[in-house]
């Protein structure tokens, strides 16, 4: 027959919209970096400096790193 599954045994499931959007690092610190707001499209009529600018990712809130960190990994 089924076996009951205590709740201290199961595990969250992981938040699929935050996985998408933030990349932890491989490294012992394990850093969160997410992409910047704001740089999905109509790029083509901005500057060259704020293109420039939108490029690579940004850091996470220290506040914001645990709660990020419980729904990835479930």
């Amino acid at each position: 027959m089924f076996q009951r599954m205590n709740m201290a045994n199961s595990k969250m499931k992981t938040v699929k919209t935050i996985s998408k959007r933030v990349k932890l690092s491989k490294g012992k610190k394990k850093t969160i970096s997410v992409i910047k707001a704001g740089q999905g499209h109509f790029n083509a009529r901005q500057t060259g400096k704020t293109k420039r600018n939108k490029r690579g990712h940004t850091g996470v809130a220290k506040a914001n790193t645990r709660n990020i960190r419980r729904a990835i990994n479930g």
